[in-house]
């Protein structure tokens, strides 16, 4: 899994895209599946937050790093687990990354739905083949999420 790739925010989404869809988040409103991430940061320990695209395949549900390698990501892979919050609503969750051959479907339904905000992190056209997604695959990491580490089944 590459470590290094990482596509840094300008200043329209890092003063203004990503603070409004945060601020409509904390209020309840989701646009498109956004939620904000909440993981505890590696070094710090203190909270860290990020407004993210919840997908949601086949009853499973993920997040994908379109800009590569973030401090949310390194964050999540160093604790495994974090929080999605919408309004009030604070749900904890534990997170297990997926392979490259594994994200082949999760990215392509990514790509879908979300291509007009992310579609310029990803190096593939609408109708990339497999091969084509798993040659980017490993400059975009994704996490399955499901029940945070020790809930009892079925909770």
């Amino acid at each position: 899994m590459s470590t290094t790739h990482y596509q840094r925010p300008g200043w329209i989404a890092s003063r203004v895209l990503n603070p409004a869809i945060a601020l409509l988040a904390r209020m309840g409103i989701s646009l498109l599946s956004s939620r904000i991430l909440e993981v505890r940061g590696r070094t710090s320990g203190e909270p860290r937050r990020t407004p993210v695209n919840l997908l949601e395949l086949d009853g499973e549900r993920y997040l994908i790093a379109p800009r590569g390698t973030t401090q949310w990501v390194r964050n999540l892979r160093a604790s495994g687990e974090g929080r999605l919050i919408l309004g009030r609503r604070s749900e904890p969750f534990g997170a297990t990354e997926l392979g490259d051959e594994e994200k082949v479907p999760v990215i392509r339904e990514y790509f879908r739905r979300f291509r007009f905000e992310v579609g310029a992190f990803f190096d593939i056209g609408t109708d990339a083949s497999d091969a084509d997604i798993v040659r980017i695959a490993p400059d975009h990491p994704a996490f399955r999420i499901g029940p945070p580490p020790g809930a009892a089944p079925g909770s």
